[in-house]
């Protein structure tokens, strides 16, 4: 049955057909029979009881320069509608969660994927912190002699925005390092968020592998190794995907964290692991999506319509 699908994401025109999971979601939409409307976070509201959103009509197609369509501009009741994607980018901030708030009052007489209750409680560095025994030592501090501390005890640490994305202001701080102050007060001259610190792991010279989840159960994953001279893994800083697979480590951890992942709504789902640990559980705008159906011949957008298809039924 075509379904009437809004996809909620970042200005597409400027997106890499190649890589962006956004769009493999959208053209696999297409060629399922569903109907497509595109608008950006900034043109979401709420007036009267109503969502409402400034977009377009859509249509996408995989030619480089030439990748999409837009029909006449216009404003819809997203209650009217039987999906709404939540899919820009982070930053995590209240701009971000004002979203989930009105698209919690459409959801869910319409899907809203993923559940905004969630995404919004369920931040990327901190939902891990409900399954301690498959991270790593990790902290979440404001305070300078608490870093410190930790820092003293592991040695080898990483410091990072708790909110950021992408690998946007990562930081390793060997032994011999001389600058946690400096960054502390880097950092906490932006904002007023606490910091997350996470015990160092030497296994990330290998990969920091991208798991993909659909519904809380593992589809495969990719491998995605840091540039030369480089701490970060993440490929908007370089890093160079790799085909892997699952090893019996991988699937205990999904098995762990799976049926919560499923109950809370949280249909598409990318978790980071190094070596035998999982860093963070991805639930905002995950990706990857494009480089594990090259590397394994597996249509991962089908598996994730299926799911919501499922759930719309």
């Amino acid at each position: 049955m075509p379904l009437k699908v809004a996809i909620q994401m970042d200005p597409i025109a400027p997106i890499d057909i190649d890589a962006d999971s956004t769009f493999r979601i959208a053209e696999e939409a297409q060629a399922r029979g569903h109907s497509l409307f595109y608008y950006t976070p900034d043109r979401l509201s709420y007036r009267e009881g109503r969502v409402l959103a400034k977009g377009w009509p859509l249509e996408v197609r995989r030619e480089k320069g030439n990748h999409f369509t837009l029909g006449a501009e216009q404003e819809v009741d997203l209650s009217e509608w039987d999906v709404v994607w939540l899919r820009q980018d982070p930053p995590f901030d209240m701009g971000y969660i004002t979203t989930t708030h009105l698209l919690e009052m459409i959801h869910p007489g319409t899907l809203v994927v993923n559940d905004p209750f969630w995404v919004r409680n369920c931040p990327e560095k901190l939902m891990v912190l409900q399954f301690a025994e498959l991270t790593p030592p990790t902290l979440i501090a404001r305070d300078l002699d608490t870093i410190r501390a930790f820092k003293a005890e592991h040695g080898d640490i990483i410091l990072k925005p708790l909110y950021g994305n992408g690998g946007a202001g990562v930081f390793r701080l060997d032994p011999n390092d001389r600058n946690l102050a400096s960054l502390h007060e880097l950092f906490t001259g932006i904002n007023r968020e606490p910091l997350i610190a996470q015990k160092f792991l030497p296994d990330v010279s290998n990969g920091d592998k991208r798991v993909i989840l659909v519904d809380g159960a593992p589809v495969g994953a990719i491998n995605r190794v840091p540039a030369e001279g480089e701490t970060r893994s993440n490929m908007h800083v370089g890093g160079r995907p790799e085909k892997v697979g699952l090893t019996e480590r991988d699937l205990e951890i999904c098995a762990a964290i799976g049926p919560a992942l499923k109950e809370k709504g949280l249909i598409f789902v990318g978790i980071d692991v190094i070596g035998d640990y999982m860093t963070e559980i991805n639930v905002t705008s995950p990706t990857g999506i494009q480089e594990l159906e090259r590397f394994d011949g597996v249509n991962i957008a089908e598996k994730i319509w299926q799911a919501i298809e499922a759930r719309r039924a």
